[in-house]
């Protein structure tokens, strides 16, 4: 399994700020595992475009996940190059609700914001809900489960090759009833649970924090204690703050390092990749 980090912002970075070595864009990841001719993508934030500038001419079919349809993390969609290839067979799951997930999409691919139409693309178009259970995407499975963050939002669970990626790129787990201390009652644990790695919302410094509750993002400290409370292997820190710096993000991910309980922790980095 081989993870790439696209886009690793909460929303595009500041102008000014020092940001080139954790880059700029907003949420996307690709997961890549034992069958060349399938990627598993999750969001399409506005990193979203140089995935499909650099997708391997192998693949054929796309599964993205939508975590949540706040504009940061489909930003990117209008721009992904498969979309606009017949060749390629994506489906695009999202949480559910009771606007179908093609008029929801459609508000923003469609005119004055687009255009072109979803029904206008030339790829094979399939729009379904989040999996709640357990569904086989080419060599994944993949598992959906409601997290806090306002309006709709999902984490996913990836898994193949008996290797886990647990994604919860917007989770305020602190408003959990006891948190840090009960696994059962708190959000996300359970599709979290023993990941081998955990990418995770660390959006603020705990002085940050203070001030957003509700917003629906963690400090890098609820971070780590919900990596710890769900026995993750390793934790990859996501959805940097727009205002943060490089040292901003260096700091708070040396912060993490020291609380972590497990084993490695960074703060995701755009163009990197991790393999399992």
């Amino acid at each position: 399994m081989r993870i790439t980090f696209w886009g690793v912002r909460g929303s595009l970075a500041t102008p000014g700020r020092e940001t080139l070595g954790y880059g700029g864009d907003t949420s996307c990841v690709a997961i890549a595992g034992p069958d060349p001719e399938h990627l598993v993508v999750l969001d399409a934030g506005t990193g979203i475009r140089r995935l499909g500038v650099n997708i391997p001419s192998e693949v054929r079919h796309i599964d993205l996940f939508l975590s949540h349809l706040h504009l940061d993390h489909i930003l990117g969609l209008g721009f992904f190059a498969p979309l606009f290839r017949d060749r390629f067979n994506v489906t695009v799951w999202a949480p559910s609700s009771a606007t179908p997930l093609l008029d929801r999409l459609g508000r923003y691919l469609s005119p004055p914001l687009f255009p072109v139409r979803l029904r206008d693309l030339s790829c094979e178009l399939r729009l379904r809900d989040a999996p709640e259970t357990p569904v086989a995407c080419g060599a994944f499975t993949v598992t959906a489960a409601s997290i806090i963050h306002p309006d709709m939002a999902v984490g996913y669970r990836v898994e193949t090759e008996g290797r886990t990626v647990a994604y919860l790129p917007d989770h305020e787990p602190a408003l959990s009833p006891s948190f840090p201390d009960m696994p059962r009652w708190t959000s996300g644990v359970g599709i979290a649970h023993a990941a081998d790695l955990l990418i995770h919302d660390g959006q603020y410094s705990e002085d940050e924090y203070s001030t957003h509750v509700g917003w629906g993002h963690s400090s890098v400290i609820h971070a780590v204690a919900f990596a710890n409370l769900a026995a993750a292997r390793s934790l990859m820190l996501f959805h940097h703050d727009p205002s943060h710096d490089d040292g901003d993000v260096e700091r708070l991910e040396h912060e993490a390092q020291r609380a972590f309980v497990g084993g490695q922790v960074e703060a995701a980095r755009e163009g990197s990749t991790v393999t399992l």
